[in-house]
């Protein structure tokens, strides 16, 4: 079983779940950041993780996804909104439908600590966007909690992907 993860990170956060999904797979596995990332069509299995842009994975990671093609996939995605947010939900469900004929293996999504100069430019728009309320909250995640479950969550879908 060959593994490919691949992430896109702005401040960190999606690379702290990219690596923490990567020291939880068996097998053989290789990690790299999106600007490196190799073509995905010879891996098993491919975990992409992104950050949310507009409330869409970020476009590095959304040009990626678009290469998975029929591959099973896990998806990982950091914001600033809400855990189980509205907000986070539809960015899922945006990613999903990047990759149409991808076998989705799993999902997991946190809050990410926003950066001081992305908060700074998010309250200078004419119209806030819908995370901002909720970035107060996001200070300190991805955390120890965050982790384990991402680890939980992955090991998990490792187990049940022969279902699929």
């Amino acid at each position: 079983m060959k593994t490919l993860v691949v992430y896109s990170s702005q401040s960190g956060n999606t690379r702290r779940l990219a690596e923490a999904a990567y020291e939880t797979l068996d097998g053989e596995k290789a990690i790299y950041a999106v600007d490196k990332a190799p073509d995905p069509s010879a891996d098993d299995i491919v975990v992409v993780g992104f950050w949310l842009k507009a409330g869409k994975p970020d476009p590095k990671a959304a040009d990626y996804l678009a290469r998975v093609g029929n591959n099973p996939l896990f998806l990982i995605a950091t914001h600033g909104a809400a855990a189980g947010s509205e907000h986070a939900r539809n960015a899922m469900d945006h990613a999903k439908s990047l990759v149409p004929k991808a076998t989705i293996l799993g999902t997991f999504d946190c809050q990410g600590e926003v950066t001081p100069k992305i908060l700074e430019k998010a309250l200078s728009k004419d119209q806030p966007p819908p995370w901002l309320a909720d970035a107060p909250e996001a200070a300190g995640h991805p955390d120890a909690v965050d982790l384990k479950r991402l680890k939980q969550a992955v090991a998990a879908a490792m187990e049940n992907k022969s279902l699929f």
